[in-house]
């Protein structure tokens, strides 16, 4: 028997005849004395995926001689089979032996499953197909799923595996949405989907840990039928049972646990910053605004000194950074005090909220804001494994980045790019990657704001962000990629312009206006009244050919209150529906007026969009989720330009150069909040080339000869006319559809 004080893992070891690959499946197997099923277990592996380069790892707590007979059937099998025998102090519970098979697995894809049988091996080239069929990061084999079975168990616990996994159901709603059986022990993953650093199994059940301590992942799962065990006794007892409520309790709290201490301890702040404003004012009489400032320090040392000491105690193994943690935590708090104004200004003045209300909202906004810097990057504790999200855009610009870009959802792929166009992250200190060249925005907080760093090359472009904008994903996108991507596009021979497009049997009718017109609006009543003849391409960016032929680029809609009633109601939610009317406050016209006067005004308006669109993301869905029904087309031909706007009824053709200029400033005025007006001479330029004229010329070439057409309306109600108008142009060919990608 192997001494228990020792690791063993085993070499890759494959009959001299037989190459070894590298494995593209990592089959997981916590063991607890199950000698006698391993012989039978290997075998069936071997029976049930012949040809697929894999490897087997088991990970062993066993008392008995499993360890020993695994190692001696290593050399019996074509695949890589691998044993780490834990040490008694090691042996902390199967779904920490599950993560440390994780950690030494080699394939992008792994399979856990149990040694007893009762998780047929039969199955496993089903879940890793559906997998990557499907493009999820999850694939959980499902006993209660319609189609799967429960013969190996019997009825009592049957009884109690249905009630555990419906009670996870209901403590997890979200998280489990899309599986029926989430305390299986049988499931496939993609291994860079799943950050094993942050998984900490307190039980047994390791898919509820992943599930819970992962909830972006894409999940479905598969119906199988648990078999009989093969040898040896099962594991489960009462002690299992209580160790799953212990886990399911602490899974529950744990999300909640860090920010109920921040807030408490930032109560107590409030306290101490009182007791110092009283000192300074009244008893040494000191003007109460530098009062304030001073009573500033006071609270957030109090406040850094409780947080280190009690809510973030858990994740301060690193002692030699803590004056790091005390600075970042302190120009944090400062910070703070520069963009609690125009939050509270906003409230009070835009919004209508009596300043005493405005005043403790105001609180509580920059104290979450607090809390997701320092849980994200102050308090780090453990280095996160990071997803990389590749986007291909019709196979003119790919972009790899560390950051999902909820905008570009439609264009994801699960393809790695390895020579990107865009290579987008997110780094703390961004002075170390500059170049002679880098085009750079900082706002007065550096790394703690809004602070961007481009260094543009011929084939390969890096966007890195401070990680207050990567906290944003949608204002990394509309703020610092999109403006990008525009002159990209431009510089490949395209135009990506600003106005929504639909075709209507194979025609394309591409909308125009200026910021908050009502083109969305438009573009859903079109779709909703026509669904049968109008189909979808674009609502807010549509790419240009010179040929005149135009590509979708179908971001999520950005909605409101009134968009929601002008199409005459929405499928939405209850929750989607009640935080939309806080989602269209915040991002209304009227919001929007109030942070360009505050660009104005010198204050760091992209700092405060990015906090602001942290704890309140915009309104947007995708259009199918709006109109049901609705259907995607890629391609199309320009066959109409309709230039929409408010006013008294009037209708005009326009000519040539009138339709070009309305196209271009109507792109430009997509781009008006910082940074970019700040840094657009710069991404406008290619080696002394002006793009504006290049981008000119690929849009009078693709809309050459188009009729054109400015309609005004006091009614918003575009959507009536324009159907006609297209449908009395002469038919072209029709192009094909695609399905809706839902985001």
């Amino acid at each position: 028997m192997l001494n228990e004080s020792t690791t063993t893992t085993a070499d890759s070891i494959a009959p001299p005849s037989q190459e070894v690959k590298q494995p593209v499946l990592s089959i997981i197997v916590p063991t607890r004395n199950e000698a006698k099923n391993v012989e039978p277990l290997l075998k069936r592996i071997s029976t049930a995926i012949p040809a697929l380069p894999i490897e087997v790892i088991f990970v062993d707590d066993s008392t008995d001689n499993t360890a020993e007979v695994i190692a001696k059937m290593k050399t019996e099998f074509r695949f890589d089979v691998q044993v780490i025998h834990r040490p008694i102090e090691r042996r902390n519970g199967l779904g920490n032996a599950v993560v440390e098979g994780m950690k030494a697995a080699k394939s992008e894809w792994v399979c856990v499953m149990d040694g007893d049988l009762q998780h047929p091996p039969e199955v496993i080239p089903n879940l890793l197909e559906t997998a990557r069929t499907k493009q999820v990061d999850l694939v959980a084999a499902s006993r209660l799923a319609d189609g799967g079975g429960v013969d190996g168990l019997s009825w009592r616990r049957e009884l109690v595996s249905r009630t555990l996994a419906f009670g996870s159901r209901a403590l997890f709603p979200h998280e489990l949405a899309n599986v029926s059986d989430p305390l299986t022990g049988f499931f496939v993953f993609r291994r860079s989907a799943v950050n094993t650093e942050i998984l900490e199994p307190k039980g047994f059940k390791i898919l509820l840990e992943v599930l819970v301590r992962c909830p972006k992942l894409k999940v479905t799962e598969l119906p199988f039928k648990f078999a009989e065990r093969n040898a040896e006794k099962s594991k489960a007892n009462v002690k299992q049972v209580v160790s799953l409520f212990e886990q399911l309790l602490g899974l529950r709290l744990k999300s909640y646990a860090y920010i109920a201490k921040f807030v408490t301890v930032g109560g107590t702040g409030i306290l101490v910053n009182s007791f110092f404003e009283f000192l300074f004012t009244s008893i040494f009489g000191i003007n109460y605004l530098i009062s304030a400032v001073f009573s500033t320090q006071g609270s957030s040392l109090w406040n850094f000194f409780w947080t280190e000491k009690w809510v973030f105690s858990d994740r301060r193994a690193n002692r030699a950074d803590y004056w790091r943690r005390l600075a970042s935590f302190m120009i944090v708090s400062n910070a703070s005090l520069l963009i609690r104004a125009p939050i509270l200004a906003f409230f009070v003045t835009s919004l209508g909220m009596h300043y005493l209300f405005a005043n403790f909202l105001s609180l509580l906004l920059m104290t979450v804001a607090r809390f997701a810097i320092s849980d994200r990057y102050i308090w780090t504790g453990v280095t996160k494994v990071k997803k990389t999200y590749y986007y291909n855009i019709h196979d003119i610009i790919k972009i790899r980045s560390v950051q999902r870009l909820p905008e570009l959802g439609y264009f994801l792929t699960d393809q790695p790019i390895d020579k990107p166009d865009f290579d987008v992250r997110v780094e703390r200190n961004l002075t170390s990657f500059r170049q002679k060249s880098s085009v750079m925005y900082h706002e007065v907080f550096g790394r703690f704001g809004f602070d961007v760093l481009i260094n543009r090359g011929e084939e390969h472009t890096e966007v890195i962000a401070s990680p207050l904008v990567g906290i944003s994903p949608h204002v990394l996108y509309t703020n610092v990629v999109e403006p990008l991507l525009r002159w990209a596009f431009v510089r490949k021979g395209y135009a990506l312009m600003h106005g929504a497009c639909i075709s209507f049997d194979g025609q394309a009718l591409f909308i125009t206006a200026r910021t908050d017109t009502g083109k969305t609006t438009t573009i859903l009543n079109l779709i909703r009244n026509n669904r049968q003849s109008i189909n979808f391409l674009s609502d807010d960016m549509t790419i240009f050919s010179r040929s005149g032929e135009v590509m979708n680029y179908p971001k999520p809609l950005t909605i409101s209150q009134h968009t929601v009633q002008a199409i005459g109601g929405a499928p939405l939610s209850k929750t989607e529906r009640a935080f939309l009317k806080i989602q269209s406050r915040l991002h209304s016209r009227e919001g929007r007026r109030m942070a360009m006067w505050l660009t104005e005004g010198n204050f760091p308006a992209a700092t405060l969009n990015a906090i602001v669109q942290f704890i309140v993301p915009p309104p947007k869905y995708m259009v199918d989720k709006l109109v049901p029904g609705a259907q995607f087309q890629k391609r199309a031909q320009l066959a109409l330009i309709a230039v929409i706007e408010r006013g008294p009824d009037r209708v005009m053709d326009l000519d040539e150069r009138k339709k070009v200029d309305t196209l271009l400033a109507n792109a430009e005025d997509a781009y008006g909040f910082p940074p970019y007006p700040a840094i657009a001479n710069a991404l406008s330029n290619w080696n002394g080339e002006d793009l504006h004229q290049k981008e000119r010329e690929v849009v009078a070439a693709a809309i050459n000869l188009l009729p054109a057409v400015q309609i005004a309306s006091p009614r918003y109600d575009w959507y009536k006319t324009l159907p006609t108008r297209l449908q009395a142009l002469e038919p072209k060919q029709p192009v094909a559809l695609v399905p809706a990608v839902q985001i």
